[in-house]
């Protein structure tokens, strides 16, 4: 099924992962004016392995007809895009869709939002179009090229990736949290404990929607960022990626309780 991160123009084949999909988006309320359907190719899935234990994951992706989105398919929402508060994407596309979105977005005065997933390298004109880059650990190593085993490498791999034209970096670390990291400020931002860990299958999605919309409804960069750790927080306690993301009603309180607890740290 697509990433739960994907807005705006999206590619699903003629299949029954294509009828899910549409089926999910329908349920949730997901406007799928530019969800495209290609009769040439397959949906694009995944292979999701799950430690028992951890809660951890390994996925391998196939893209399907996502690999197969054009410049002219982004470009049919290029209104909904000037319209919007925030634009994000992901590296299941090609690099170049990707480098096409971000450019409209930033050409039409929308913030853009790079979850850099899966890993891959990019050039310094690309770090250059993201006002906020969402890495996790690996990915930011991938990016750099440096190890990121401790909070130590991860300012420094945030120092580089701003270095390189990213303006604001958002590094998730897992049951550490997040890493703000801006050219003035230096934050962490505390994980969200809303129970045991199940799958951690979508956290990353989990955040970066929660993040998106933090940013979209006006939060500070830190609200935006405590608001995407609670989100992702629930979602780890759940099986499944769309499954596991909860409702805007469940996360006030669960919001307000992760806001008293930073006042109180």
């Amino acid at each position: 099924m697509p990433d739960e991160s994907d807005l705006n123009s999206y590619k699903v084949g003629a299949d029954n992962f294509s009828e899910i999909a549409r089926k999910t988006y329908e349920t949730e309320g997901v406007d799928t004016q530019f969800l495209i359907s290609s009769s040439d190719d397959t949906t694009g899935a995944a292979a999701i392995i799950i430690d028992e234990s951890s809660g951890e994951n390994a996925i391998v992706i196939t893209p399907g007809a996502a690999n197969s989105l054009t410049p002219q398919e982004i470009d049919l929402a290029r209104e909904q895009i000037r319209n919007s508060a925030v634009f994000m994407t992901q590296l299941e596309l090609p690099v170049p869709i990707v480098v096409h979105g971000l450019k409209t977005a930033r050409e039409l005065g929308v913030l853009t939002i790079l979850n850099p997933a899966p890993a891959c390298a990019l050039d310094d004109a690309t770090l250059a179009l993201c006002d906020y880059l969402t890495p996790n650990e690996s990915e930011a190593a991938a990016l750099t090229g440096c190890s990121v085993d401790s909070l130590e490498d991860a300012e420094k791999a945030a120092e580089q990736l701003l270095a390189r034209g990213v303006r604001n970096v958002i590094m998730t670390l897992g049951a550490r949290g997040a890493l703000i990291k801006t050219p003035t400020l230096t934050k962490y931002v505390a994980a969200f404990n809303a129970g045991p860990v199940i799958d951690t299958t979508g956290a990353g999605d989990a955040f970066n929607g929660g993040f998106a919309v933090g940013l979209s409804e006006g939060m500070s960069l830190e609200e935006a960022a405590r608001f995407g750790c609670v989100v992702a927080g629930i979602s780890v306690t759940r099986n499944g990626t769309a499954t596991s993301m909860p409702k805007r009603s469940e996360l006030e309180k669960y919001a307000q309780r992760s806001s008293k607890a930073e006042k109180s740290s």
